[in-house]
């Protein structure tokens, strides 16, 4: 047995370790979370994939369906608030196994639906199910990695996020345009993968230094300030955190600013696939199915959140919201490209691509930005608050984007759309200055 597997199954005592060891450690912790989460959008981005085929079996309008979108989205929100607070006082790994399991479930639960209710209730419970994940991942992360590198752990956990995407919409445009399954299916096969995850997170993954047995060293440890503001913590209340947390303004501010850039993100992911299975884009005789031009979408996200923590930290020394502002104008700038530029499918892909590199960029430096402002001891907190703000805003952008698409038909006014929630979005960050 190695030192660090000595260490993780408990048969040391606590014990100041290496650079080098504790090096792998909390890579271990990151890589596990980012396994874990890379799978977990299966769980929740695949809706888009299935409208259409729920419009024509179940006679839902397009209202209907962003409605019944829009209560996970809510859903999702109200359970960000609770189980970032949970993340704190009970572990990130416990919950975000949970979520997993329990996200699995009640995606096979929805792909039995028979009308707008169940969908509705078993979609919902879905939504609090998945929030599970994120702020749980999100503290696990905050206790292992030093704060100067919160752009970088966060950008990667966040670029697991971003592949998640792609992997959601790969599995559900092989289920929809090779296997040629029934919707019902985009509900049950590719879920599987995040159970997978769950588990796998739970057998490798430890909450803290602390509770995997081992003490940092000293370029990773607490300083004494926050080394005593977490043991002011140990008796505090959830009440009292959720307090704290709220009464800072600039948690306010980073709240409303991702609230706009997650309507924008959501925008795209639901709609786009509607987009490219409707009549609005033509293939122009390349012979490439539009759904997979779509999968260009959440690469440029996945590779976006990467680029944004990594200059967040290197090129704006911590600085969060630089980054968040400069990606939101240029996401406006790509996603009105896609409504007016005369796009063929090459460019069309790049374009595409440019515009989910922007607009889901700054995750990753908003992520980052939580524990900046809250401290590591209300990190899990201060991720759920700020994730309600997210989903709130994304879940009241649904159900009237769906209702312009129905009394337009156009389903290619997401772009503008999208291109104003990032303007908004950019325009509030403005007052973080972080």
């Amino acid at each position: 047995m190695s030192n660090s597997e000595k260490i993780l199954s408990g048969t040391t005592g606590p014990q100041p370790l290496a650079e080098n060891e504790y090096k792998r450690l909390k890579w271990r912790m990151l890589l596990s979370a980012m396994f874990c989460y890379f799978f977990f959008y299966t769980g929740r981005q695949t809706f888009g994939f299935a409208i259409p085929g729920i419009e024509e079996d179940l006679g839902l309008s397009k209202a209907t369906l962003g409605a019944i979108s829009g209560i996970l989205l809510w859903s999702y929100a109200a359970g960000q608030m609770i189980n970032g607070n949970l993340a704190d006082k009970w572990g990130g790994r416990r919950m975000m196994t949970a979520g997993a399991i329990l996200s699995t479930l009640l995606n096979w639960c929805t792909s039995f639906s028979t009308g707008p209710k169940t969908l509705g209730l078993f979609w919902g419970a879905n939504g609090f199910a998945q929030s599970l994940g994120f702020p749980s991942g999100g503290r696990v992360i905050s206790n292992w990695w030093a704060p100067h590198e919160r752009g970088r752990s966060f950008g990667f956990y966040t670029f697991a996020a971003g592949m998640a995407s792609v992997l959601a919409y790969i599995t559900s445009t092989i289920v929809v345009d090779t296997l040629h399954l029934d919707w019902q299916w985009i509900f049950r096969v590719p879920v599987l993968l995040m159970l997978v995850g769950g588990v796998t997170f739970y057998i490798v993954a430890r909450d803290s230094p602390a509770k995997a047995g081992v003490t940092p060293p000293a370029s990773y440890a607490l300083t004494p300030e926050e080394q005593a503001a977490d043991a002011a913590a140990a008796d505090e209340t959830s009440l009292q955190r959720y307090k704290a947390v709220l009464r800072n303004p600039k948690i306010w501010s980073a709240g409303i600013a991702i609230g706009f850039q997650n309507a924008a993100r959501y925008g795209l992911l639901i709609w786009v696939p509607v987009y490219f299975l409707g009549n609005d884009w033509e293939t122009g005789g390349s012979g490439i199915s539009p759904l997979w031009i779509s999968v260009a979408l959440p690469v440029g996200m996945a590779v976006g959140a990467l680029v944004n923590g990594q200059i967040s930290d290197r090129l704006f020394g911590a600085r969060r919201d630089r980054p968040i502002i400069l990606f939101m104008v240029l996401g406006a700038l790509m996603a009105t490209t896609m409504y007016v530029a005369p796009l063929g499918t090459t460019s069309g892909i790049v374009v595409l691509f440019l515009t989910g590199f922007f607009v889901y960029g700054p995750q990753s430096s908003f992520w980052a930005l939580c524990p900046d402002i809250a401290g590591q001891r209300m990190a899990g907190t201060a991720t759920g608050v700020v994730n309600c703000f997210a989903y709130l805003f994304a879940g009241a952008a649904e159900p009237m984007v769906g209702g312009l698409m129905d009394s337009t038909g156009n389903t290619s006014l997401i772009f503008p759309i999208v291109a104003g929630a990032c303007a908004c979005s950019a325009l509030v960050a403005l007052t973080i200055r972080r």
